[in-house]
């Protein structure tokens, strides 16, 4: 057992360190996701207005976020658009924006889906008792969206927590990259350390992003059990 693969983790701070790209990871994470879905409801509410052009441009964004691989965006943004516009941007700032933006487009689908879900008669009725636009979008549309749209949103979080993965590919020190250093400077003395270096970063994925999915599910079958009755 002395030079057992598992050994690994407790050599030196390797499982301090893990644990502390896993901090990155999820700080990163949760700041992209409060930005982007903060902006993500806010163009799903203007998705919904007449204007053509206004949906034609928030289409646009969304499309282009949707078809561009994420891991072409963070190239884009770390490599490419910092020297073409001399800016320069600590690889963290630039993942956080990149994830934040296409958080904000997946959120406005999901949100502009909630909302031309309400029933029509919701809309007739608040329309009829004298609401403004504001008024309707506050008071019935979206309190009765909100329902509709929590199960996508929960997905959508899971997503974004998952596809972080991608961050070590700009240097990112999350918990991929930290898990790569730690393999790479202990593979002469624990050849088999790589599997229980990426076994714990499977656990911590799985403890974080299990549990808001199964709370999706929970929640879009007891949703869809309230629609049949």
């Amino acid at each position: 057992m002395a030079h057992s693969g598992i050994n690994v983790l407790f050599e030196g701070r390797n499982l301090v360190r893990l644990f502390g790209g896993l901090g990155t990871t999820i700080e990163i994470a949760a700041v992209a996701l409060v930005l982007g879905l903060i902006l993500g409801i806010v163009l799903g509410v203007l998705r919904t207005f007449p204007n053509r052009l206004l949906r034609l441009l928030l289409r646009l964004y969304l499309e282009f976020f949707r078809i561009v691989p994420t891991v072409v965006l963070l190239f884009l943004f770390y490599y490419i658009l910092p020297r073409q516009l001399g800016v320069n941007m600590p690889a963290n700032e630039v993942a956080t924006l990149v994830f934040a933006l296409w958080t904000a487009a997946e959120m406005s689908d999901i949100v502009r889906g909630a909302l031309i879900s309400v029933p029509k008669h919701q809309r007739e009725s608040g329309l009829a008792i004298g609401l403004n636009r504001w008024q309707l979008y506050r008071y019935v549309l979206i309190p009765q969206a909100v329902s509709l749209e929590l199960p996508a949103t929960i997905n959508l979080v899971t997503r974004v927590i998952k596809t972080t993965s991608l961050l070590m590919l700009i240097s990112v020190m999350d918990v991929i990259n930290v898990g790569q250093q730690v393999v790479e400077a202990n593979n002469q003395k624990y050849p088999t350390g790589v599997f229980w270096v990426y076994g714990i970063i499977f656990i911590m994925y799985f403890v974080i992003d299990y549990p808001l999915s199964w709370w999706a599910k929970r929640m879009d079958k007891k949703r869809l059990e309230r629609a049949n009755g």
